[in-house]
């Protein structure tokens, strides 16, 4: 907004000015659209509209064309909807997994699993790229000690009370999150005191 108006003076101002306010124009504009997309994929306004299943599918296909890698997901058909902080720690879980598949691990498949188990919900991503370097107690450990990303996946999973692991060997890498359901008269209880 402070731009505009400056940039609307055009004849009024040296044209190396002129062009940068342009080029900061265009900038800002580029920016803003960035935002946009970073805070749409930290939490889709779609996980809230149509549930998990729906949205994971819509992700995996904007992520298949942008990536080249194929990717399959396996999830049933009659996936109940969960609580919303579960269905965001998975998809961003989901996320990230992909990310890391497309940046280090040289693999072109994916494979993502999603089930419900009693009072559990189960994540598992699945590459055949070239592994982790394991650190000195084996890859599961090893996660403590890379990146933010990984991190930031183990945290989200274990301050929901889940449990979140990396297997990785010469013929890819699997990671696997379990995740407390609670029960309906729990969430009941908590949507009543809210």
């Amino acid at each position: 907004m402070n731009l505009a108006p400056v940039a609307s003076e055009n004849g009024k101002i040296p044209p190396r000015t002129a062009k940068a306010i342009k080029e900061s124009l265009s900038l800002v504009k580029e920016l803003s659209n960035q935002l946009r997309t970073i805070s749409h994929l930290l939490h889709p306004p779609l996980l809230d509209e149509v549930g998990l299943s729906s949205a994971l599918r819509l992700f995996l296909e904007g992520f298949e064309e942008r990536s080249k890698i194929k990717v399959t997901l396996e999830i049933p058909n009659s996936f109940e909807r969960l609580p919303q902080e579960l269905e965001t720690a998975i998809f961003r879980v989901v996320q990230e997994c992909l990310t890391n598949i497309h940046r280090h691990s040289g693999s072109r498949v994916a494979a993502i699993r999603v089930a419900r188990e009693r009072n559990e919900v189960k994540l598992e991503v699945r590459d055949q790229g070239k592994g982790m370097p394991a650190g000195p107690n084996g890859a599961s450990r090893a996660h403590r000690r890379m990146g933010v990303g990984i991190q930031g996946m183990h945290e989200r999973i274990t301050q929901l009370g889940g449990r979140f692991e990396i297997r990785s060997g010469k013929n890819g890498t699997s990671v696997v999150a379990s995740l407390p359901v609670p029960s309906v008269s729990v969430q009941t209880a908590t949507q009543v005191g809210s």
